[in-house]
């Protein structure tokens, strides 16, 4: 659902809509967000807590069972295996949809995570032509007509997810073995993690955005590290990757996350935009170098990349980018991120250019310090943000 509440207080500010009018909005679209007969089944944090626990479970007695008995059956009962646990745990879904909607939805979520292990199950029954981002892609279609025809949030998160993981399994398939595969790989993260970090910012679907922020921050710092490889090389006759490759690989990095940002939701235009220009220039703050080293006992040349001053510097613009967007957006998620990225990105200096050169002691006592004054400093600066980000609400909602 679009975020209408910005709009409100803005015509309430300008004196457009009442107070009364603005309460009686809220009331409406509350109603529609959850009907009549779904929120007395809204489930508690405790029953949550117990499905989700359920769910996972029965997943993993689903997987130790077949597992248990596959050598013991022939092809066509192992296909019948496969998709008769998937359409059971689907009806099960379908039969407690009216009387426990919280269980009907962890079921269906069990569902659509089994369906991706029996489509590749299946195509290893029957000895299939192996491409395994195809599974993926039938994996992710599963997914999104179980969230078309559910609205789920399991199903909405699961389609989010696995999409974007078919489109980089497909880039990694036809870039295998060139240079530049992990910096193409690390900036599709940091960039989808800028789109899903700030894509669902003031989203009712709270399941929704607590997942895929928590998702998209570990794929940040992962594609962060990817792209701090550079262009490490591991032989001579490795070359960079293709035209026609490059040419898709930009696609996935840049032209589907800037289409979904600019016709979706425009306020994920300008982080997007950022982490695109900071993915683009940080491979290039390496020093690289090449020189001899030994893999599995036969010398190789190759080329090496080790993270310099200016590398730093751009991690740590970036984080203070994540907290300025946070405090535009008054998102207490990002600031919190942003923080903790700038406290990473000095911890990580301090380790990588300071620490070995003041010797062991005076290395731990700077640590100490560090520790003790930069942390100080830095709750001190978030709980000035947020309680500025606060006041803010507050003038707005008058």
């Amino acid at each position: 659902m679009t975020d209408f509440e910005p709009l409100l207080n803005r015509w309430q500010s300008a004196g457009v809509l009442e107070a009364e009018a603005a309460d009686r909005i809220r009331a409406y679209e509350k109603e529609q967000t959850h009907p009549a007969g779904v929120r007395s089944q809204r489930v508690g944090w405790q029953g949550m807590v117990a499905l989700i626990l359920g769910a996972i479970l029965l997943a993993c007695g689903v997987v130790l069972f077949v597992s248990a008995h596959w050598d013991e059956i022939g092809p066509g009962a192992r296909f019948m295996l496969v998709i008769g646990m998937v359409a059971v745990i689907h009806l099960g879904g379908a039969c407690t949809r009216k009387s426990f909607r919280g269980l009907s939805t962890a079921l269906h979520a069990v569902g659509t995570i089994s369906t991706g292990a029996a489509i590749a199950l299946v195509g290893q029954i029957f000895n299939i032509e192996e491409h395994w981002p195809a599974a993926i892609l039938m994996w992710a279609i599963a997914a999104l007509a179980g969230w078309i025809l559910l609205r789920d949030e399991a199903q909405q998160v699961l389609t989010l997810l696995l999409f974007p993981a078919w489109v980089l399994s497909e880039f990694s398939i036809h870039a295998q073995g060139h240079i530049g595969l992990e910096v193409y790989i690390g900036r599709f993260l940091i960039v989808w993690a800028a789109l899903y970090l700030t894509f669902f910012i003031g989203s009712r679907r709270k399941a929704v955005r607590g997942i895929l922020f928590a998702i998209a921050a570990l794929a940040s710092v992962n594609g962060i590290v990817l792209v701090m490889e550079s262009w490490v090389s591991w032989g001579a006759d490795q070359t960079f990757l293709p035209l026609s490759t490059r040419v898709w690989g930009w696609t996935a990095i840049a032209v589907l996350p800037l289409f979904f940002a600019v016709f979706h939701f425009r306020r994920s235009v300008v982080p997007v935009t950022a982490a695109l220009v900071f993915s683009l220039l940080l491979p290039w703050c390496d020093r690289v170098w090449t020189g001899l080293f030994h893999y599995r006992g036969y010398p190789h040349n190759g080329g090496y990349g080790e993270p310099s001053v200016l590398c730093h510097l751009l991690v740590a613009a970036y984080a203070v980018f994540i907290i300025w967007w946070g405090v535009r957006q008054t998102s207490r998620s990002l600031v919190n991120l942003g923080i903790v990225g700038f406290a990473i990105v000095v911890g990580w200096f301090y380790f990588s250019n300071i620490f070995d050169e003041m010797g062991r002691s005076l290395g731990l006592i700077g640590l100490g310090v560090l520790f003790l004054a930069g942390g100080w400093a830095l709750e001190k600066t978030r709980r000035r943000l947020l309680s500025h980000m606060g006041k803010e609400d507050k003038q707005e909602a008058k």
